[in-house]
């Protein structure tokens, strides 16, 4: 027998004696976690049985209380050990299928032996509570097992440095107990466990790459130094699944301290939550928050105005090129998207401390009680230098005190004495009963029937004004979209807090202006817009923030304008960020460049010493002549680099016209199938042409593949055969892609190159790009003929080939 047999049986071995611990010791938890939930439930069922309730002197109110409290602190004990328990339990049977994934041999420099220590999704530890079967992916020493190849190797532990020599590094593929593959390697993560994991089809929700963390990956996992991390990755680099194993690490990390739900993620799209919702679960962390960015400024601004989303945008900018206002849109969504503009609009703050707000007055039954000029005129009327924010709310409180008085004046007026004929008697009984109160301490008197009257004005003015004061304290009286509307009806405001040349061109300017102030009329607020007025509403009338926020991670970063970025940072003061995204999947108007640059709006978040920035280059999820084909359409496509799993060219197919390219589709469909790729998107370049694409190939697929499409609406996110836009495929992949419409009449425009690459960098093996008919597309057209292959014997010219 060789001597690799031997270490293959040795491992094999050692396997099944970890996994015999394993279920040992969750046939011992068993019956202790079911023993624990049954007493809480039996507590929480019986808690009142044992507390003694008397509140008839302060003392028993007291002993009452104590009782309560010791009876709750046993409660919340036996919840804790049953959660530490039930923990310890998930965790274990998770491992039992699959213990560990990979072995290292550890010498450090004080030791005269090496030891062995075999990472895992978690650790266990032998039954004499000290000796570690399997080491958690997250402990400092299992980063040797990312960061080093054999040889020199240091790690950090909470206390120290400690340096070493790695004798010998593993790697295994178990399923189900059994080894299915084991080898030594000297890289950081063996390219035979990584062409093992990318060689399976996509499936419905991302999966863990703990088993295959790469070295560059690994060093945004354990970042926790940085107030911003900026992570700028190629398409299928692992940003996102990094991202979420960075989640899993701070949550093992700071676990003392820090819990999912001080964690928040902002995805591109809620279809993308469901994606990605099972990665920490199967990590054993719970999920922390997701949401979209438009989802906090519907739910902030959309009381007020009919908001625009991101989507409905874009459907604009790839389908209405031709209205004559297309320029002057394009110009104003990057315009408002700007540093430029973040600049102006807190110079427009600072302007407004000494001119130019703009207030609602006060009135009340058809009369004003309070102007708006007497409000500004007050307003105005210190000159403090406190906050604009400030000021507001010191004008506020003068704002009640005069109410106070207005109220007080009002309980004379005749409308009171009419309300007093439509009382009910329990109206009057309540009055009746409040003059004995009032005349506790003093002298009988004979007046109760004026006394009465006056409580019940009192009550009716005061009940009519409470709206009032409910809208002054919730700041209604600032008029926040007059203040936006100035920006724009007034050309002076901008043009005295920009130079000529940061703002749009004249003719552009107007049309900008113009189709504002006309949305704002019809109580809309475009896309671009939502985000700078949500962020001067803020400037004015104070922030509010979420101090309980530790960590936000920011997925398809490039997306985001430099006023969102500062926004997200004033509503978490508090958090530490994380921003990936990949410029070159830049597909909105308002992008926001990714890359290292002084002065840049990123780092100056934080400024530079607190941010820190890191690049990956290595694209993992697509086969080298898919990431060959699509990295030849970029300018800096060099930078890119494959890694090498072989699966076919990308194939490109001129059709006759849309029936035959349709037909084509529907037989590409049944032949990937017949090869068992069972995720398959149809991607088209809008909404609107996904809508179309549907319904044509809806009677062509096979039978027993169902056909769906996917909106903006979709939640959920689905294994299959999918219909979906470009936009809203971004950070998921599919087993096979087919680029609906490749032709020059689809994506004509340089600026829909982005947009092109990032549907063609779906896939996982396959991609299939159709044309019904003329040109191709220019992204087509520049690629090196030898990258794709044409199977209709057609030159992309459409020329017939001799």
């Amino acid at each position: 027998m060789s001597q690799w047999s031997n270490e293959w049986n040795a491992e094999q071995q050692r396997v099944n004696d970890v996994t015999k611990a394993l279920r040992e010791r969750i046939a011992e938890y068993e019956p202790a976690v079911g023993e624990l939930r049954s007493e809480v439930v039996d507590f929480r069922t019986h808690f009142w049985d044992d507390v003694t309730v008397n509140l008839s002197n302060d003392d028993d109110i007291l002993e009452t209380y104590m009782s309560m409290k010791q009876q709750a602190q046993v409660l919340s004990e036996r919840e804790q050990s049953h959660r530490h328990l039930l923990g310890q339990l998930k965790r274990m049977r998770r491992l039992v299928p699959s213990p560990y994934f990979g072995r290292i041999d550890f010498q450090d420099s004080e030791s005269d032996q090496p030891e062995k220590l075999y990472i895992g999704v978690a650790s266990f530890l032998a039954d004499d509570g000290e000796t570690f079967l399997v080491y958690d992916w997250r402990t400092p020493i299992a980063s040797l097992y990312y960061d080093f190849p054999p040889g020199p190797a240091t790690y950090v532990t909470p206390v120290t440095e400690i340096s070493g020599t790695i004798d010998l590094k593993r790697q295994f593929a178990i399923r189900d107990g059994i080894i299915k593959t084991m080898f030594d390697t000297g890289m950081t993560i063996g390219d035979e466990l990584l062409q093992n994991v990318l060689s399976k089809g996509a499936g419905s929700q991302m999966q863990s790459i703990v088993a295959t963390i790469q070295q560059e990956q690994n060093r945004i996992i354990r970042n926790d130094s940085s107030r911003l991390l900026v992570v700028q990755g190629a398409a299928g680099s692992g940003k996102t699944s990094a991202a979420l194993q960075r989640a899993a690490y701070l949550l093992y990390k700071h676990r003392e301290r820090l819990t999912a739900e001080q964690m928040v993620l902002f995805s591109p799209n809620t279809m993308f939550n469901s994606y990605v919702a099972t990665v920490l679960p199967e990590l054993g962390e719970d999920n922390i928050q997701q949401t979209t960015f438009q989802e906090y400024i519907n739910r902030r601004l959309g009381g007020s105005f009919d908001i625009e989303d991101p989507f409905d945008q874009m459907e604009y900018v790839l389908t209405q090129h031709d209205d004559p206002d297309y320029d002057a849109v394009i110009a104003g969504i990057a315009f408002k998207a700007s540093a430029r503009f973040l600049h102006a609009i807190r110079a427009y703050r600072d302007q407004l401390l000494k001119d130019g707000m703009a207030f609602r007055g006060i009135k009340f039954k058809g009369r004003t009680l309070l102007s708006r000029k007497a409000i500004a005129a007050q307003f105005y009327s210190t000159n403090s230098a406190a906050s604009l924010s400030f000021r507001v709310d010191e004008l506020k409180d003068w704002i009640l005190k005069q109410l106070r008085k207005l109220e007080k004046a009002e309980r004379s007026a005749d409308w009171v004495k009419d309300e007093l004929d439509y009382l009910d008697q329990e109206q009057y009984q309540e009055a009746y009963n409040k003059v004995p109160k009032r005349q506790q301490g003093k002298s009988p008197s004979f007046d109760d029937a004026q006394q009465e009257e006056s409580i019940l004005r009192e009550q009716i003015v005061r009940a009519h004004f409470k709206p009032i004061y409910r809208k002054v304290k919730e700041l209604k009286f600032v008029d926040v979209k007059t203040l936006y509307r100035q920006l724009f009806e007034n050309e002076g405001i901008l043009a005295s807090l920009l130079n000529e040349a940061e703002m749009p061109a004249p003719v552009q300017w107007q049309r900008i202006c113009e189709r504002t102030i006309r949305l704002m009329d019809e109580g809309k607020l475009a896309c671009e817009d939502a985000t700078p007025f949500l962020y001067l509403k803020e400037l004015v009338e104070g922030f509010q923030m979420n101090n309980s926020i530790r960590y936000v991670l920011m997925d398809e970063a490039q997306d985001y304008s430099a006023f969102q970025f500062e926004f997200v940072k004033r509503l978490f003061p508090r958090a530490r960020m994380t921003v990936l995204g990949d410029f070159n999947q830049a597909i909105f108007a308002q992008a926001s460049d990714l890359h290292e640059k002084s002065g840049s709006p990123l780092e100056q978040l934080y400024g530079p010493d607190d941010t820190a920035w890191l690049n990956l280059t290595r694209s993992y999820r697509s086969t080298r002549e898919i990431v060959d084909f699509t990295r030849a359409m970029l300018a800096d496509g060099d930078r890119i680099v494959p890694f090498d799993r072989s699966g076919g060219k990308p194939v490109a197919i001129l059709c006759g016209s849309a029936d035959e390219r349709d037909q084509r589709i529907a037989a590409d469909v049944a032949a990937l199938q017949a090869e068992g790729f069972g995720s398959i998107a149809v991607i088209t370049k809008s909404q609107s042409e996904a809508n179309a694409a549907f319904e044509r190939l809806l009677p062509l697929v096979p039978d027993g593949s169902p056909l769906k499409l996917v909106n903006k609406q979709t939640l959920q996110f689905e294994h299959g055969l999918l219909v979906i836009p470009a936009y809203l495929a971004k950070g998921v992949e599919f087993d096979a892609v087919l680029i609906y419409d490749a032709s020059a009449a689809s994506y004509g425009f340089e600026s829909e190159r982005k947009l092109f690459y990032t549907a063609c960098t779906r896939p996982m093996h396959r991609l299939r790009l159709y044309s019904p008919g003329g040109e191709w597309s220019p992204f087509v057209m520049g690629v090196d003929s030898e990258l794709y292959e044409n199977r209709v014997g057609l030159r992309l010219s459409g020329v017939t080939e001799s």
